[in-house]
């Protein structure tokens, strides 16, 4: 029987934070969303790798996909029910080698492991936000972002990368920081959500939406089992289906059963049942569903474009060099999106790289083709501090 999966996946407070560190998101002042939300006394939850120079002139960032966090690298253990995300190329001597840079992950607002998100307590009455929390977008990820570079001490970071969201999150600061990036790493990711993108991710909301148990978002007081543990889960059964290629699919699963066909019932099932059935599981065990509904809605709102005059005057804005990558395999943000990035860039005449990554994994080849990435990342990011 299915054990009974837990009301949220959230951290909060009183867990054990692992390494994690906080900072303020607005102490002295509210922190105003673009939408025209207000988060008050926020927090960041974030890592860190390295040494900060005195000067403060050898940073990276690295920007989470959707349903990662600010532990990108490192070992599970208390705290951290997962291994870093990027543990391969995050670490001495690795691609992104913390012997020679600081490197900083931040879990975005929203979010569900530290930052402030809605199963934190809101600031009123101590309950968490849940249905009270404000829409969030990608712009106000990299104003976060850029409160934590403050604290931190980092006045321009060596550069900055990310996959999927996280690469959203790199082209914005290019066009709302430029003068606070010498480089720009956005991986399978876009200049502004498409149709097809956007349909995916709303189909995923509607099912979370659907869960009776999701209580219009405020079910953190249930019992474990009693959550929309079933919905998350669900909705990432159908994420997950965008994230790997149907020739991955073929060639590990096939038409193999989990339980034998003898005559037919409904229910029997397909290994490819059983593997995606697990992965909504694990998910649900590890995140929740309110951040998975905001988090899809700011990757659908990402339009650099919006409210700059259009995508060719926000374009234009950025100018630090840029190594764009794609997935060869990629069905939810094809390789054509990544090559429209590395074109619009190379007309204004800034500085561009374009890397293919030859992969069957499609979308989520960028957290596990680390050969392929590696070397060439490290030596952007060796030309990049050397320029």
């Amino acid at each position: 029987m299915r054990p009974a999966l837990p009301v949220t996946g959230a951290w909060r407070p009183g867990d054990p934070p692992g390494r994690r560190r906080f900072a303020p998101l607005g102490a002295d002042r509210p922190f105003v969303l673009e939408g025209g939300g207000v988060l008050r006394n926020a927090e960041l939850a974030y890592e860190t790798w390295g040494e900060l120079t005195p000067a403060g002139d050898n940073a990276i960032l690295v920007c989470h996909a959707l349903t990662g966090d600010s532990h990108a690298a490192g070992d599970l253990g208390h705290g951290h029910p997962t291994p870093g995300w990027w543990d391969e190329l995050i670490g001495p001597g690795k691609p992104i080698d913390t012997d020679r840079w600081f490197v900083v992950c931040m879990n975005v607002p929203g979010g569900c492991q530290g930052s402030t998100g809605p199963a934190s307590p809101h600031p009123d009455d101590g309950k968490p936000y849940g249905s009270r929390f404000p829409v969030v977008t990608i712009r106000d990820m990299v104003r976060a972002e850029a409160v934590l570079a403050n604290h931190l001490g980092v006045g321009r970071w060596v550069a900055v990368i990310g996959g999927s969201m996280g690469g959203m999150q790199v082209l914005e600061w290019g066009v709302m920081f430029p003068e606070r990036v010498r480089g720009l790493v956005p991986i399978a990711t876009t200049l502004a959500a498409s149709a097809q993108q956007i349909a995916w991710w709303s189909t995923g909301r509607r099912i979370i939406h659907m869960d009776p148990r999701w209580q219009g978002g405020d079910y953190y007081d249930a019992d474990p089992g009693d959550g929309p543990s079933d919905g998350l889960a669900v909705a990432r059964m159908v994420s997950q289906i965008t994230f790997r290629s149907e020739t991955l699919f073929s060639d590990r699963f096939g038409r193999e059963v989990v339980e034998p066909i003898e005559g037919y019932e409904l229910w029997q099932r397909f290994q490819v049942e059983r593997y995606l059935q697990y992965h909504g599981d694990k998910l649900a065990r590890r995140f929740d569903a309110n951040s998975y509904l905001l988090l899809t809605k700011a990757m659908d709102l990402h339009d650099i474009g919006r409210g700059r005059g259009g995508m060719d005057e926000a374009v234009r804005r950025i100018t630090a060099p840029t190594f764009a990558m794609g997935v060869s395999s990629d069905f939810l943000y094809p390789t054509y999106q990544q090559q429209t990035i590395a074109g619009a860039l190379l007309g204004n005449g800034v500085d561009v790289r374009y890397l293919e990554i030859d992969s069957p994994h499609g979308h989520d080849a960028f957290l596990l083709e680390h050969d392929q990435m590696g070397g060439p990342l490290h030596d952007f990011l060796i030309d990049i501090e050397k320029a």
